[in-house]
Parts: C-alpha cells; sequence; structure tokens
C-alpha cells in the first residue's frame, strides 16, 4: 500500500520525504483545495518533483476544485507547462478538468479527489469512463464497503486509496455548501472556513460544538485496509506544520513495515497523540457512526490526553506535568526543523555555460555531476539596439533553476559575445526546457491548443419544473402545464418495488435521483432504471449518470454534479450523453452567464428551494436534541423522522431536518429564491426550477401550493407583478449565491 502524504509546504514535503512517505500531495498557489495551505510556486514545482524522486518518492499535484468560465485560460496554460514536468499524478474534482486532461492532455496521469463523493460502483465505472488511474473512496465508507469497491475497481484496473489519518469533515465532502453560503468561501473552491467547527448556541444536550468531529485514526486498522485491498493510504493536512507530518508518516512507515515484514503491530499510538488531535475515532471504518465521534472542543486535545492520562492528582502536579508536556512538543518541533535544515543542504550544483554568436541560435549547457543536456533557442541572436545579452540577464532568466533542489554553482558566457539579444520569450522557452531536462523529460512536447466552446443556440423560453418527495403531491401531475420531478430517497433498497409502481402508475412524473446512494441502495437504483425505463431521468449522482447512459436512458445532471463551467457540459454531453444539466447554485449571474451548453443540450436553474448547506452520515441530532441511539443502526435511515434547529454565535440559524429514507441534512433556515435571474439572463435557460419538498410546503395546502405554482409560472411569462407577490408568499428568503458567487 502506498503511503501519500500532505506537502503544504517545501518543508512539510520535505518532512514526508524525512519520514518515508510513498508519495506526497501537494499544490500550487492557485487551483487547488487547500488555499489555506503555503503551497508552492509553479517554478518552484521541477525542482520538489527532482527532489521527491532522487528519494524514490512520488509527486501528485492537487488541481482539485470547481472552475468558473474565466480560469480556463489560465488552467490550461499550466496543464501546458505540466505537460514538461515529470509530475506523477494530478487530484481532480471539476468534470471540465476530466475531460480536458483526457481528451488533450493524456499524458498526465489523473485521480479521483475526495471531492467527487466516490461511493458507489457505478462511480467506478463514470471515472474510468474519463481516463482515471485511481479514486479516492469517501471518507464515510465502512471496511465491507471499501473492500467490495476496490474488488470493482481492480476490474477497472483502477487504484483504490483511502484517507487513514486526520480532519473528518461532518458532511460528504464535494457537496458542502455551508463554508460557500455563509462566507462566499467554497469548500469547492478549496476555500472552507469550516464553519461546522465553529462555537454555536448550547444545545438541549449542553453542547457547544455540536458539528465537530474528532479526527480520522486508522492506524489499528491497518491489517484490515491491507486485507481490504486498498492500494494506498492517505494522510490529510495540507495545513499541518513539518512536525505534524514527519510525526504521522513515521508512525504510519513503522506500523507499516512491520506488516510487511510480518512483525506484530503496534499498540501504541501515543506519538499521534504527541501532535494536533481533536482526539481519535474509527468508527466510520467499523460502521459504527454516532455519539462516539462527537467532541465538544475543536482545539487540539494532544495535552488533555497526556494529562488525562498522567495520573496527576492535584492542578499543581497536572500544570507541572503539562509543561514537561509543552517542552517535549517543543523538543520534537526542533528535532524535525533540523533535520530538514540538513536535508535542504542537499542540492545539485549546475555548472551552465551559454553559446553563441550573430545569427544563430543560443545554446545553453548545463551539467550536473551526473549528466549533460543543451537547450536550443528556436529564434536565432541578433545585435542588440541597447542591453545586449550577459551574466546578469541569463541569471534573471534562469533563477528558477535555484531552487531547493539545485543551484547555479557556475554560469560561463565567455563563448557569448557582448551586444545580442535574444526576445523574451525565447528565454523562457530555455529555461522551460532545461527544467523539463533536468526532471528527466528529453524531448520537450508543445503547447496544447484547445478550441473554444461552441456558442448555444438560439435563445430560448423558458419552462416550469416542479421537485416533489411527497406522494400527496402527485395530484400536481393532473394540471399538465408542468414537468414534474419526484426526489427518490437515498435508502431505496427497502422501497424498491413501491417506487417502481409508483413511476410506472405516474410515466410523466421524472425520477430525480439523489447525491448519496451507497451499496444496495446504488442496487437498488439501477434496478428501478432498468425496471420502469424512463422517458428521461435527472440525477445528482455520477453513478446513476453512467448507468443511464449505458441503459440508453436520456439523462439530466442536477446541481450535486456541481457543473460550473461549459467543459464541464460538455464532457457530460459527449461522454455519457447527458441531455442537459442544472447549473450551480453557487454561481454569481456573471458567472452562470458566461457559461456555453453544447448543443442540443439543456441548461437548468433552480430559482426557489431550501437551502442545503450539507448532507451526513452522521446522526445530527444526537450532540443537538439527543438520541436514544449510541450509533446509527441498519433502521435510521429508512425509518427515523426528525426535525430540530440550532443557532451559531454569530446570529445565523440554521434546520437539522431527517426524513424517512433520507441522511441527515443541514439547512439554512432561510430558502434561497432568485427571480433577477429570470430577467437578467433571459434566453439562456431551457427550465427553471423549483423545490416543493416538505420543508418548503409543511404549511401550504394544495390549493395553495398550486397558486404559488402559477406565480411562478406568470414570473417565467415576465410577468412584473409575480417576482414580489412570491417574495411576499414565501418570505424570509435570500438571493446571496446568486450576487456574491464563488
Amino acid at each position: 500500500m502506498e503511503l501519500l502524504a500532505p506537502g503544504g509546504d517545501l518543508d512539510s514535503i520535505k518532512a514526508a520525504i524525512l519520514a518515508g512517505a510513498d508519495a506526497v500531495y501537494c499544490g500550487v498557489e492557485i487551483f487547488n483545495a487547500r488555499y489555506r495551505a503555503y503551497n508552492l510556486s509553479l517554478n518552484e514545482l521541477p525542482g520538489v518533483i527532482a527532489l521527491a524522486h532522487n528519494h524514490h518518492c512520488k509527486l501528485f499535484l492537487t488541481l482539485n476544485i470547481l472552475f468558473v468560465e474565466s480560469e480556463i485560460t489560465t488552467l490550461v496554460r499550466m496543464l501546458n507547462r505540466l505537460l514538461n514536468m515529470d509530475i506523477d499524478g494530478i487530484i481532480v474534482q471539476d468534470p471540465g478538468l476530466f475531460y480536458l486532461l483526457s481528451r488533450y492532455f493524456r499524458g498526465l496521469s489523473v485521480h479521483a479527489s475526495t471531492q467527487c463523493t466516490i461511493h458507489n460502483e457505478g462511480q467506478l465505472a463514470f471515472y474510468h469512463q474519463l481516463g482515471v488511474a485511481r479514486v479516492n473512496l469517501a471518507r464515510e465508507l465502512n471496511l465491507p464497503e471499501i473492500a467490495a469497491m476496490t474488488a470493482a475497481a481492480h476490474t477497472m484496473e483502477t487504484e483504490t486509496e483511502v484517507f487513514v489519518h486526520g480532519s473528518f469533515c461532518i458532511g460528504f465532502s464535494g457537496i458542502c455548501y455551508m463554508s460557500s453560503f455563509l462566507s462566499g468561501n467554497s469548500g469547492n473552491r478549496g476555500r472552507c472556513s469550516q464553519p461546522c467547527r465553529d462555537r454555536y448556541a448550547v444545545t438541549p444536550m449542553g453542547n457547544e460544538y455540536p458539528l465537530n468531529l474528532k479526527d480520522n485514526s486508522a492506524f489499528f486498522d491497518t491489517q484490515a485496509l491491507w486485507a481490504s485491498g486498498v492500494d494506498a493510504l492517505k494522510i490529510e493536512g495540507r495545513i499541518k506544520k513539518p512536525h505534524y507530518v514527519h510525526a504521522v508518516v513515521r508512525s504510519w512507515r513503522q506500523q507499516l513495515d512491520r506488516l510487511y515484514s510480518g512483525q506484530p503491530l503496534s499498540v501504541d499510538n501515543s506519538d499521534l497523540y504527541m501532535v494536533f488531535n481533536r482526539d481519535f475515532t474509527n468508527s466510520y471504518l467499523k460502521g459504527e457512526p454516532g455519539k462516539a465521534m462527537f467532541i465538544d472542543n475543536p482545539v487540539d486535545n494532544s495535552v488533555k490526553h497526556f494529562s488525562d492520562r498522567s495520573g496527576a492528582a492535584t492542578d499543581a502536579e497536572r500544570d507541572l506535568f503539562e509543561l514537561e508536556l509543552y517542552d517535549k512538543k517543543a523538543a520534537a518541533v526542533e528535532k524535525v526543523a533540523s533535520l530538514i535544515d540538513s536535508f535542504e543542504s542537499q542540492r545539485t550544483p549546475l555548472r551552465i555555460s551559454a553559446l553563441g554568436a550573430p545569427g544563430e541560435p543560443l545554446r545553453v549547457t548545463v551539467s550536473t555531476p551526473d549528466t549533460l543536456f543543451s537547450a536550443v533557442s528556436e529564434s536565432a541572436l541578433v545585435q542588440a539596439a541597447t542591453h545586449g545579452l550577459g551574466e546578469k540577464i541569463l541569471l534573471k532568466s534562469l533563477k528558477s533553476l535555484n531552487n531547493n533542489t539545485y543551484f547555479v554553482e557556475d554560469l560561463d558566457t565567455s563563448g557569448l559575445p557582448q551586444g545580442l539579444y535574444l526576445p523574451s520569450t525565447d528565454l523562457t522557452g530555455i529555461k522551460n526546457r532545461l527544467h523539463g531536462l533536468l526532471n528527466g523529460s528529453r524531448e520537450p512536447i508543445p503547447p496544447v491548443v484547445i478550441p473554444t466552446p461552441e456558442p448555444m443556440a438560439d435563445a430560448v423560453t423558458p419552462s416550469l419544473g416542479v421537485v416533489i418527495s411527497s406522494p400527496g403531491l402527485l395530484p400536481l401531475e393532473a394540471s399538465g402545464d408542468v414537468a414534474l420531478y419526484y426526489r427518490l430517497p437515498e435508502s431505496m433498497d427497502r422501497s424498491q418495488g413501491e417506487l417502481t409502481e409508483m413511476f410506472l402508475d405516474h410515466r410523466s412524473v421524472t425520477p430525480w435521483f439523489p447525491s448519496i446512494l451507497v451499496g444496495e441502495s446504488y442496487a437498488a437504483a439501477v434496478s428501478l432504471l432498468k425496471a420502469v425505463r424512463p422517458a428521461s431521468i435527472m440525477t445528482d449522482n455520477s453513478g446513476i449518470a453512467h448507468a443511464a447512459s449505458e441503459l440508453g436512458i436520456p439523462w439530466q445532471a442536477g446541481p450535486g454534479m456541481n457543473i460550473t463551467n461549459s467543459w464541464s457540459a460538455l464532457c457530460l454531453k459527449e461522454r455519457f450523453n447527458c441531455h442537459g444539466a442544472i447549473l450551480s447554485g453557487e454561481l454569481s449571474a456573471s458567472q452562470l452567464a458566461s457559461i456555453t451548453g453544447p448543443r442540443d443540450f439543456e441548461l437548468g436553474y433552480f430559482i426557489y428551494s431550501p437551502t442545503v448547506l450539507f448532507t451526513s452520515r452522521q446522526c445530527l441530532l444526537m450532540p443537538v436534541t439527543g438520541c436514544s441511539k449510541e450509533v446509527v443502526d441498519a433502521e435510521c435511515l429508512p425509518n427515523c423522522a426528525a426535525h430540530a434547529t440550532m443557532d451559531n454565535t454569530r446570529g445565523d440559524s440554521f434546520v437539522i431536518h431527517k426524513k424517512p429514507g433520507f441522511h441527515h441534512r443541514i439547512y439554512s433556515d432561510t430558502h434561497t429564491l432568485n427571480c433577477d435571474i429570470v430577467t437578467e439572463l433571459p434566453g439562456k435557460f431551457t427550465r427553471f426550477f423549483i423545490d416543493l419538498d416538505e420543508l418548503s410546503a409543511i404549511t401550504l395546502t394544495m390549493d395553495e401550493t398550486a397558486e404559488t405554482i402559477a406565480l411562478f409560472q406568470q414570473l417565467l411569462a415576465v410577468d412584473p407583478r409575480a417576482a414580489a407577490a412570491l417574495k411576499e408568499r414565501l418570505s424570509p428568503t435570500t438571493n446571496q449565491q446568486y450576487k456574491k458567487g464563488v
């Protein structure tokens, strides 16, 4: 099993290598899911790759965010640079980026991020079709589910990877919008502000941090993970310090070495407790999410852990013990810093010579203790009008060769006459080729040019889509003037027969598949698809998208598939015969306006819905209002119905809602209503959607529901009175995401 370590900055990367990591994942200054990490510059990356490879360690680059349209040009420039680096893989979330990599940048190995929320076999097939070499499995899966997913992945020659240490998110990654809604800092953009760790008003159960989970630690599950067949063990922590990375990687390296050599595995995890932690849990792996996973304190638990076990009987004894412990932690930090300092001195010297004459190209030759190579300019040298090439200009152009792996020991310009000129673009080209040659790429790969997405067809007149999740609203089908969608539950294995019969009786109602379908629920969802063979479906789950595509059933992507740019829409249409997509509710008006759908592809958007912040496999009521159970068992998902509210200390209010068949969700107490988009982006959307699930419609009679639908139809007909009437009827509402975007 590969041991994959976090590298938030150069020192952390070195710490990981020193501690025995097989691979390190890191980001550059843009486009990665840890903006709070220090990250590297793109110019530093070749040197860091060489550093890792010189120590038999792989390096993976994180580009695991959603991209907006305005960033695609910069992204493509970055990918062209990466083609000439010996990077071992790229970690990705965005469907559009998967498409670009699989079509135009096939030389780059691609991994699917935890942000892809991969938890069923259909999703493995979906990402396999996009050329993915490895998938990170959702942290919520238990060991039998991991084993089943891994076995399925291996039939597709795809590797699996699981997180074994570090922070837990309370919600499923990739479909958590809480930070985005509250602060504009989207988790899907690497900017999560961790509102789940915030302090809240004291709950009836006496908790101030009711969404705060303990940290993940699978240290004592090493043997079981080995038996499951997973290919890589991943440590979370790109915003952690080098001493943290070193301690965790070293502990895992030693444990794995014991496993491989047949020695007894360690039952001592005290080194893991010496660095930052919120206490540890392996309850997801055991299939026991519940009370034991929560901790009512988000700060470092290490001192408390050891202090509680010290046997100190008095406050004075406890204080003395804690001072001694702080000294030990400080000494560990200094020790790792010293190791890194000695590691840094191990740089390879470069001797560089420049040779050229008027009318000839510039040749720059680099020699190391082990090799010799040259790079030649595309343009010829000419007489300079003012300042010519010299040692100072060449050193400035090649300064990125002075990095953490190499240093320029000597620059010889004696073979270059004074007063010659070369365009800066040629100097940049030489620099990039030298980086590639140092990184093991002998032939420079020319830049890939991607086409501009085709403009959309003629403007369309939007229709209304109504989403329900209660059979009591099925009579709306009789009106015939709206498209009716029925939101399916996430626990479908027990209700598949009943749901199949319902759709066979209501052929005009479109099934809407949820984001989360684990194990038997996914199998039941596919069986329903085959039995009903609906005229079309909507899905928030990429596994169901793949199944529908294979069955030839027309399908559209829901907002849970996070479509934020034109390339993502094109990906779904070309690779999976998708007929349309609801664009992400995180985007602003200008970000939405720039997206172009491919031909014969419908664009949709939610103009009214409950504001879903996240979905969790946890019981969110346990730390809030309480529950008689200790763990979430097999009966909770299909049967539990509960409702509670909570407030944070800044005055934001939230609703916890659990319906039978659905996972726990947290909502804002304010629904989203966006009337502005109808007139501000005319002709762009084929269909606007409203969600009338019970959280929205619980106070409305059938007549009132029909009246509300009629008002939305008037809004789409650009009746100037409709928006005001809707705002009054549905108040309070918000439209903040549309205004600020991501």
